[in-house]
């Protein structure tokens, strides 16, 4: 008897898969056959209940997922998966994938996986050059670029280049800081410069 074996993934703790799990349960995947990770990047090469979700897999089975990017990162390695699981008798349905459902096993549902995929791909890879430019431009411009507040102060740090100077060990004069020797050195060296 074939089966659907659902899987659905969220990258932080603090999401939720209940939309996701409502969409697979919705086209029949029992709830037995649900498989679902949280907290795990979608680009990490082992997600724990998606494997297992793989080893479900038996020949006239489907995977279903919602969405291309619950599948992985790369076109590459999207493309690689989807050859692996026809080689296995193991048909891929995507339920929100240009508009609609898409099923692998046709020609035409493999050819809109493929496209989808490298437009996937392809628009990470623009949002990861805006993300990197915006950066360079706020440095540039010497804006805060977010982050941790930090909580030793440049003259707290010069005080301690002073200790160093006199002849205080480096890693004692960094553990009175709180700060591991190489973030000493890092920020002794911008305050140096």
């Amino acid at each position: 008897m074939t089966k659907l074996i659902g899987y659905a993934r969220v990258s932080t703790r603090d999401q939720s898969t209940d939309r996701q799990q409502t969409d697979l349960f919705a086209v029949g995947v029992r709830r037995d056959d649900l498989y679902v990770d949280h907290g795990v990047s979608g680009a990490k090469a082992s997600r724990p209940e998606f494997d297992r979700a793989l080893n479900a897999l038996i020949d006239g089975d489907t995977l279903v997922i919602t969405t291309l990017d619950r599948l992985g990162r790369s076109t590459q390695n999207m493309l690689s998966l989807a050859e692996e699981l026809r080689g296995r008798g193991v048909g891929l349905r995507i339920l929100n994938l240009g508009g609609g459902d898409v099923d692998t096993d046709t020609p035409m549902g493999s050819m809109v996986f493929t496209i989808m995929a490298a437009l996937a791909q392809m628009e990470r890879e623009i949002k990861r050059e805006r993300i990197t430019d915006s950066v360079a431009k706020r440095r540039a411009a010497g804006l805060d670029l977010g982050g941790r507040p930090r909580r030793i102060t440049d003259s707290q740090v010069r005080n301690a280049i002073r200790l160093v100077g006199s002849g205080e060990p480096v890693a004692q004069v960094a553990r009175d800081l709180g700060m591991s020797r190489a973030t000493f050195y890092r920020r002794a060296r911008t305050l140096v410069e």
